[in-house]
């Protein structure tokens, strides 16, 4: 899928971005993620590559010095300026920033939708001030969410659209480490969405505190990490 085409497809989610993303399993992925990049941003020069509606980038935004989102959808744009952010429109395979502008480059949810994943990480690790940080989540194949997946089919991001309509790519573990630029080197996985097996089960109380705990736990584990349905890989700019 283009560009133009992921362009096209992010502004029609827009709409219903926000729909479930306050409560539940969405929160809880939410604030896996954001408790996961806050030590990498406090006091620094920060960058998130498909800020979407600013959800993340908001709390960021409150431990960054300075803290920047881009993001191909104008629709999800208009999100995120009502928020207040400081956001622009662009590419993750042609980032509109000078070389070394941040001291750390985050993205969640987006690098498995860009076809040419090469230019994007190279486009990282342009902004990236040497000694930054770059922390970049992929699908992992490897995964309880890859087999629900199969199984469940793709969700709806609209009331005539659903997943299949975009690109996605689902990578192995070894393979991601195996495609990263030279200056980009590899610290650690971290896992997000372990054992959950949808989102259905975070609508049962008593589960949803479970799992909500379980997850936390795996998150950083060195083995259960890398069976993150979102696999976060957490890299250093040499």
């Amino acid at each position: 899928m283009t560009a133009r085409d992921n362009k096209t497809y992010y502004d029609e989610f827009a709409a219903w971005y926000e729909n479930e993303r306050h409560h539940g399993y969405h929160a809880m992925i939410d604030d896996l993620e954001v408790d996961l990049v806050t030590p990498f941003c406090r006091g620094r020069d920060v960058l998130e590559v498909g800020c979407g509606t600013g959800l993340i980038l908001t709390r960021v935004a409150a431990v960054a010095q300075t803290a920047v989102g881009v993001d191909i959808s104008p629709g999800m744009l208009e999100g995120a300026r009502e928020r207040g952010l400081d956001v622009f429109e662009g590419s993750a395979t042609a980032l509109p920033f000078e070389d070394g502008r941040f001291d750390t480059v985050y993205s969640f949810k987006v690098l498995a939708h860009v076809e040419d994943i090469d230019t994007a990480l190279a486009e990282v690790s342009r902004v990236l001030r040497p000694g930054g940080h770059a922390l970049l989540e992929f699908y992992n194949r490897h995964s309880v969410r890859y087999l629900a997946k199969r199984i469940g089919g793709a969700g709806k991001i609209s009331a005539k659209t659903d997943e299949s309509a975009v690109f996605t790519r689902w990578d192995r573990p070894n393979e991601l480490i195996a495609r990263l630029p030279m200056d980009l080197e590899f610290q650690r996985f971290a896992g997000v969405r372990v054992f959950t097996p949808g989102a259905f089960a975070h609508k049962v109380p008593g589960l949803r505190r479970a799992l909500r705990k379980a997850e936390f736990l795996a998150r950083d584990a060195p083995v259960l990490s890398r069976w993150g349905g979102f696999l976060v890989a957490v890299l250093r700019k040499s």
